[in-house]
C-alpha cells in the first residue's frame, strides 16, 4: 500500500513538474516570438537616449551680402524633476531670477519627468543668474535663435520665426522649405539610474538650411523708413507704407510701414502692427489713378496732349452727382488736366475712352488682382467690371474712386509707365545659396503683360513731369535732376457709406530721373493731419528719398551725404 501510495504521489508530481515546465517553455516560447520586438524596444528606451540636433537656418542678405538675420548660440534651461529635492526652493529661486510665474515653475518641476523644459532661449544674462544658482537637476542644452541685427528695419518684409525657428511671416514664412533644413539626431547611452554616459550609439548630422540674397538693399531701405517715419510722425498719420521698386527689373529696393516693429521681440507686437498695409491693406488710391486714364486716353488715341478741355469752373453735373476740382479751372489742355488734377477734366476724358476701355486698362495696369510678389498675405484689391458701374462710375472710377487698391500694385503700376510699358511682376529674392555659397536657385525679372506702347509711356512720363515741375507735385521737385510723378488726396469713406470730409488718404507715386528711370517710389499716409494732400504729406518724402537713393546708387553726384552699411544698423526704430 505504502509503495503505491508513493509512486502514485511520485507521478503527480513528476506531472506537476513537467506542466511547469511546458508553461515556462511556453511563456518562453512566448516571449521570444511574440514580445521579443516589445522588450527589445522597451530596453532600448531605457538605456538609449534620443537627441535631434537642430539644423542651422539660413541666413537672409540684403542685395550686396549684408546679413539681416541670422542665427546665434543661446541657452536653453531644461529640468530633471526626479533630481531636484527642495522643489519648493527651486521654485522660488527661478521665479526670482527669470521673473516667471511660480505656479507654471511649480507645474513643471512637481512632474515625474527626467526631463523638462524650463525655458527657451535665454538671454546671457538670464543664463547666467541661473547658473550663479548652482542648483542640482537644472542643465542647459546650446540651441539656435534667430537675431536680426537691424532691429525694426525691413521688419514687415523679413518676418519672423518661432521658438522652433519655423518661419511665421514675412520671407521668413514664405521661404521656409528653402530656410528651414533638416534636423539631424544622435543616440546616446545611459545607465540604470538614467545617467547619460556620453556614449554615442548613432548619429546622423542635420542639414543646415539654405540663404537667401535679396533685392532689398539695407542703405535704401534705411532712407526709405528714415522719411517715411518723419513724415507718419509729422503728420500724425494712422498708418504710412512706401516701396521703393527698380521699374526695369521689377525688383523691390524698399519696402516698409508704419508702425513698425522690432523683429528681435516679435512676440510682444500686436497683430495689427505686424501687419504688411503695403499689401494687406485697400483703400480708395484717389487721383494717383489717374495715370490710368491718361494712358489709355493716349495709347487709344482719343486725346493728345494739347487737346483742351472745359473743366466748367469747378462744378460739373454727372447723372446725379455733381463733381468738384480743389480749384476752379475753365478751358485746360489735357496735359493741363492731369498736371492740375482736374477731376472734371478726367472724367470728361474718361467718357470719350468709354467704360469698357477703361476697364481694359484698369486690369492691364494689374489693379484687381495680385501681383504675385513672393511675400504672404498679398490680396488682389478690387476693380468692378463695367456690367456693375452705376451711372456715376464713369466719372469716379478715373479718378480713383469706386475701385481698391493696395500700395504694391500702385508701385507696379507707376513703374510700367516708367520702364517703357511692360508691367513686371514685383520680387524680393534674387537667389537661394546652399552654405558654401553656390546658387542653388536664381530668380530674374518676369513681364506679366505690355500695358502701353513705349511711345505712350515716354508720353505720360513727359506728362507727368510737368505735374513735377507746374502742377500739384511741385514739393516733389529736385534741383539738377527731373522726375515724373502724380499725387492723390482721397476721402476715406464713412461707415455709413459717405465720403468723409476729415479723413483723408495722401499719395504719391513718381519715378526718376525721368530720361532714363532707374528708381520708382509709391508712398501712402492714412489719415494725415493738419495736412492731408498727397502734393504736400507725401511729395517732399519722395523728393528727400529720390535724391539721397540717386546719390546712393551715383547716379548723380554726391554731394553732402556719404552712405555707409553702419547707417542701416542706426535706423530709427519706430
Amino acid at each position: 500500500m505504502y509503495i503505491k501510495d508513493y509512486s502514485r504521489r511520485l507521478g503527480a508530481v513528476f506531472f506537476i513538474f513537467i506542466f511547469l515546465l511546458l508553461l515556462v517553455s511556453a511563456r518562453l516560447f512566448y516571449i521570444q516570438f511574440f514580445k521579443y520586438s516589445y522588450l527589445k524596444n522597451l530596453a532600448k528606451k531605457q538605456h538609449e537616449f534620443l537627441v535631434e540636433l537642430e539644423p542651422r537656418r539660413g541666413t537672409i542678405y540684403d542685395r550686396k551680402l549684408r546679413p539681416q538675420a541670422l542665427n546665434i548660440a543661446v541657452d536653453s534651461l531644461f529640468a530633471d524633476p526626479k533630481s531636484i529635492k527642495n522643489k519648493e526652493s527651486a521654485v522660488q529661486q527661478l521665479s526670482a531670477v527669470l521673473r516667471l510665474d511660480p505656479a507654471y515653475l511649480k507645474n513643471r518641476i512637481y512632474r515625474d519627468k527626467s526631463f523638462i523644459w524650463i525655458a527657451r532661449k535665454l538671454g546671457s544674462e538670464e543664463a547666467g543668474r541661473v547658473k550663479a544658482l548652482n542648483m542640482k537637476g537644472l542643465g542647459f542644452i546650446k540651441e539656435s535663435k534667430r537675431c536680426y541685427p537691424n532691429g525694426y528695419l525691413a521688419s514687415h518684409t523679413m518676418g519672423f520665426v518661432g521658438l522652433d525657428n519655423s518661419g511665421l511671416e514675412g520671407l521668413e514664412s514664405h521661404y521656409e522649405q528653402y530656410l528651414k533644413g533638416e534636423p539631424g539626431w544622435a543616440v546616446f547611452l545611459r545607465d540604470a539610474r538614467q545617467k547619460k554616459l556620453d556614449l554615442p550609439e548613432g548619429l546622423v548630422l542635420p542639414k543646415d538650411g539654405n540663404s537667401l540674397v535679396l533685392t532689398i538693399d539695407e542703405v535704401i531701405q534705411y532712407i526709405a523708413e528714415r522719411e517715411l517715419d518723419n513724415a507718419f510722425r509729422t503728420f500724425h498719420a494712422k498708418q504710412a507704407s512706401i516701396i521703393v521698386m527698380d521699374p526695369r527689373t521689377g525688383q523691390v529696393l524698399a519696402l516698409a510701414n508704419r508702425p513698425a516693429y522690432d523683429l528681435n521681440e516679435a512676440g510682444k507686437a500686436e497683430p495689427a502692427v505686424r501687419k504688411n498695409h503695403a499689401i494687406c491693406d485697400l483703400f480708395e488710391p484717389g487721383s494717383v489713378f489717374k495715370i490710368v486714364t491718361a494712358s489709355a486716353a493716349i495709347e487709344e488715341g482719343r486725346v493728345n496732349e494739347n487737346d483742351r478741355v472745359f473743366c466748367e469752373n469747378g462744378n460739373y453735373r454727372q447723372s446725379n452727382r455733381i463733381l468738384h476740382d480743389h480749384t476752379a479751372h475753365g478751358w485746360l489742355t489735357f496735359r493741363e488736366v492731369i498736371e492740375q488734377s482736374s477731376n472734371i477734366g478726367t472724367s470728361k476724358v474718361a467718357q470719350k475712352i468709354g467704360p469698357d476701355v477703361l476697364y481694359k486698362y484698369i486690369k492691364l495696369f494689374g489693379f484687381g488682382s495680385s501681383r504675385g510678389i513672393d511675400l504672404p498675405g498679398e490680396i488682389n484689391g478690387m476693380a468692378k467690371p463695367p456690367k456693375l458701374w452705376s451711372s456715376t462710375s464713369i466719372g469716379a472710377i478715373p479718378m480713383g474712386q469706386e475701385v481698391g487698391v493696395t500700395v504694391l500694385q500702385l508701385s507696379c503700376a507707376i513703374s510700367a509707365i516708367a520702364n517703357g510699358g511692360l508691367l513686371m511682376k514685383p520680387y524680393l529674392v534674387k537667389q537661394v545659396q546652399d552654405m558654401n555659397g553656390e546658387v542653388i536657385k536664381e530668380f530674374f525679372p518676369q513681364v506679366s503683360n505690355k500695358v502701353i506702347s513705349p511711345e505712350t509711356a515716354q508720353r505720360v512720363r513727359a506728362i507727368l513731369t510737368g505735374v513735377v515741375e507746374d502742377g500739384t507735385g511741385k514739393l516733389a521737385a529736385i534741383q539738377g535732376v527731373k522726375v515724373g510723378g502724380k499725387t492723390g488726396t482721397a476721402q476715406k469713406l464713412e461707415p455709413d457709406g459717405r465720403y468723409s470730409h476729415n479723413k483723408f488718404v495722401g499719395s504719391f507715386i513718381g519715378f526718376a530721373p525721368a530720361e532714363n528711370p532707374v528708381i520708382t517710389v509709391c508712398v501712402v499716409l492714412d489719415e494725415p493731419h493738419p495736412s492731408y494732400y498727397g502734393g504736400v504729406v507725401c511729395a517732399p518724402v519722395f523728393k528727400k528719398v529720390v535724391t539721397d537713393v540717386l546719390n546712393y546708387l551715383e547716379v548723380m553726384p554726391l554731394d553732402k551725404v556719404v552712405y555707409s552699411a553702419e547707417m542701416a544698423a542706426n535706423a530709427v526704430g519706430r
